[in-house]
């Protein structure tokens, strides 16, 4: 900035004088001085590698004294032996091929302290014939860029060895969550019948949907012969997950059984679920219960009817789909969660089958599934109606099947086990009927 006049402002001329003198001291430096006082390393060599001219850098580098290399030693002789077998196969036929190299890394040797990584940049000059004269050289320190390479590698394999670590116990984790979803599959089958029994005048089919493989669920079912020719059917689902639904479900099962061998009225045999439930669990203030449907099925043969008689205790109604093609619901009003009280109330209802007729036991994991696009919405009874309104007349083994493809429609909404359990009278009456079993 000047002042007004144009007179400079001492400042400004103070400034312009300093940068005068530095500029000034550059340019008194002489071509020696910058050549041998360079940051980086200079030599010339003849041809054949004979060290012609160095400069200070280069030597105090090597701690060498100019007297004992200068015309005495050649370029090669400077480096590791390692360095020295590399310009001899690489180097020196390459330099002499192509003219000149560039950024070429090498170890030179010195006095005192371990080698001297360097990178190497030479070019040959050539006369006014183009014969080659004599071969410059640069040389520049990369110790701190070797440190850093060396850091970097370092870095790098501690880190591809963390990973491979991680990859191991990833892989551990998966074995272990195989060997754990394995085991937990076959106790799971181990709390339902591995198939059900051929009931004669009857069609029966069942499907078990576990919607984690990870965890035990509480859903269970059973179909068996009690006296007089009948049979006994339930299917419920227990509180909770895991090792102690599991617990909850066996005692239920074995529960039920013998209590429908002792007394076949499907109130009485909830009545004495409901007393065992209650007795083993309240007392020690973790009270566990369950919803169950349980049935007694007399199959009409080829002339009379087949009649169902249903209790239950607080578990959704069982659908009947009929062979004129309309589907009903059998409601068991006023029955409770067997468990809970000591004294349950047991809701009952009692249908008759036609042949065609199909009666639908299935547990909340199908009315409960999350629907619609931000699985806001419960697919529900009345959709389930509908459902099966659109599938009727169809026998127990059609309308397991479909209602199997109904709970993969809903993917990632079913987040419950779901048990399915169908008996029917065969349009066509026959002897004995097979049974169809599905389980994912």
């Amino acid at each position: 900035m000047c002042r007004t006049g144009g007179v400079p402002d001492p400042a400004e001329t103070g400034d312009h004088a300093s940068t005068d003198a530095a500029f000034t001291a550059l340019l008194e430096d002489s071509a020696e001085d910058l050549y041998e006082s360079a940051p980086c390393g200079y030599l010339s060599t003849m041809m054949d590698g004979t060290i012609a001219k160095i400069n200070t850098t280069l030597l105090d580098w090597l701690g060498l004294d100019r007297e004992a290399v200068a015309g005495r030693k050649r370029f090669a002789d400077l480096l590791t032996i390692g360095g020295k077998l590399y310009h001899e196969t690489h180097f020196a036929p390459l330099l002499r091929m192509q003219g000149e190299l560039r950024g070429i890394a090498l170890d030179m040797r010195r006095q005192e302290g371990g080698p001297l990584p360097v990178l190497v940049s030479a070019v040959i000059k050539h006369g006014s014939e183009g014969e080659p004269l004599l071969i410059r050289i640069t040389v520049f320190d990369a110790s701190d860029r070797r440190s850093y390479e060396k850091e970097l590698l370092r870095r790098r394999e501690e880190a591809e060895r963390a990973r491979a670590e991680a990859d191991e116990a990833r892989r551990q984790a998966e074995a272990g969550r195989a060997r754990l979803a394995d085991a937990l599959a076959v106790l799971q089958r181990s709390l339902v019948p591995d198939s059900l029994p051929a009931v004669p005048g009857l069609e029966s089919a069942v499907h078990y949907h576990t919607a984690s493989p990870d965890q035990l669920g509480g859903d269970f079912y059973d179909l068996f012969p009690v006296a007089g020719g009948r049979w006994a059917f339930f299917l419920g689902d227990v509180c909770g997950k895991g090792p102690e639904a599991a617990s909850l479900t066996s005692l239920t099962r074995y529960t039920l059984r013998a209590a429908a061998h002792h007394d076949p009225d499907p109130a009485s045999a909830l009545t004495t679920l409901n007393a065992v439930l209650h007795e083993r669990y309240t007392g020690d203030g973790n009270p566990r219960y369950c919803t169950c449907i349980f049935g007694i099925v007399e199959p009409g043969g080829e002339h009379g009817p087949t009649t169902v008689r249903l209790a239950s205790g607080g578990h959704p109604p069982a659908l009947v789909l009929r062979s004129d093609g309309r589907a009903e619901f059998l409601p068991t009003p006023g029955g409770l969660l067997i468990g809970v009280l000591p004294s349950a109330p047991i809701g009952t209802a009692e249908t008759v089958l036609a042949p065609g007729d199909t009666v639908v036991l299935y547990t909340d994991g199908l009315t409960e599934a999350r629907t619609g696009p931000g699985r806001d919405d419960l697919y529900g009874e009345d959709a389930l109606h509908a459902f099966a309104t659109d599938h009727a007349p169809a026998p127990a083994h059609e309308v397991i099947t479909a209602l199997t493809g109904l709970l993969e429609s809903f993917g990632d909404g079913l987040d419950d086990d779901t048990a399915l359990l169908a008996l029917g009278v065969p349009a066509t009456p026959s002897l004995m009927s097979p049974s169809t079993s599905h389980a994912t």
